[in-house]
């Protein structure tokens, strides 16, 4: 049985106040770049990025992250070097990085991005914006920025769904 925690509508006003406090703490868009891990941080990263410009008629670059290969819970790290992320279309060096992901959980996708980023470059900052935090973090990983904290139980499981991807906007608690 599933719970609907956000729909559509209260998903858009969740990425619309993170956008808004993306602008504050940065103090508008300038030296900006969106990171997005894929999938769905991807898309999340392109709707703020459209959001930003709408509000700050300026346009920022959005970059995907692929964390498959940076993951410390696969067997195979021989592989990393090998299979190196491909370059990202906007330059982090320097740069104030919005690291986007759906859901914050025991933050070790983080861990892997932020090693994917620095294979990348190295950014002034980075900082993190998840689109629900729901507890049970394993390494000391903290978002910045959240749509939605939902507690959950160690079983329990978070699904975020995407039009892009999905057909339609929502978060449910499985």
């Amino acid at each position: 049985m599933s719970k609907q925690i956000l729909d559509g509508i209260a998903m858009k006003r969740a990425l619309t106040r993170i956008t808004y406090e993306i602008i504050e703490n940065n103090k508008g868009v300038d030296n900006l770049v969106l990171v997005g891990i894929k999938t769905r941080g991807v898309f999340l990263a392109q709707r703020i990025a459209e959001r930003l410009k709408e509000l700050e008629g300026a346009q920022v670059g959005v970059n995907e992250l692929d964390i498959s290969h940076y993951r410390d819970d696969v067997s195979d790290h021989g592989l990393r070097a090998a299979k190196q992320v491909a370059e990202f279309k906007t330059d982090v060096t320097d740069k104030n990085v919005i690291l986007i992901d759906d859901v914050l959980f025991t933050g070790r996708t983080i861990r892997a991005a932020l090693d994917g980023i620095m294979d990348q470059g190295r950014p002034r900052k980075v900082r993190l914006a998840v689109l629900v935090d729901r507890g049970h973090r394993q390494l000391p990983v903290r978002a910045d920025f959240v749509g939605k904290n939902i507690p959950t139980s160690w079983d329990e499981k978070v699904a975020v769904y995407m039009s892009e991807v999905d057909g339609k906007d929502g978060i449910e608690l499985i």
